[in-house]
């Protein structure tokens, strides 16, 4: 059994990069973009949700496994955990 498998991976990292360029820029075209940019790249992988609000919903739908619901989630927090370390380190270091 895989510990991190490879969509959850991309869930991670896909959230991490979206709620970065969130809360770094404000600009809905930059947000647009990135969200575009890694659905086309990871989507084909992790089914592209990058939201828990949408993995619930793509579970409730059964468009995907209920065995990906807390994984997803987990990875999701995380990812967006991580987004606002890394712009609190930026601000403070005086980078934005």
């Amino acid at each position: 059994m895989e510990i991190v498998s490879k969509k959850n991976l991309v869930e991670f990292v896909g959230t991490y990069i979206f709620l970065l360029v969130i809360i770094v820029t404000g600009n809905p075209w930059a947000i647009g973009a990135t969200l575009a940019a890694i659905i086309y790249l990871w989507g084909h992988i992790s089914g592209g949700n990058f939201n828990p609000a949408v993995t619930i919903m793509m579970t409730l739908a059964k468009k995907q496994p209920s065995s990906d619901l807390l994984p997803f989630i987990l990875a999701q927090v995380l990812g967006g955990c991580l987004a606002n370390e890394t712009f609190k380190t930026l601000q403070a270091n005086n980078i934005l």
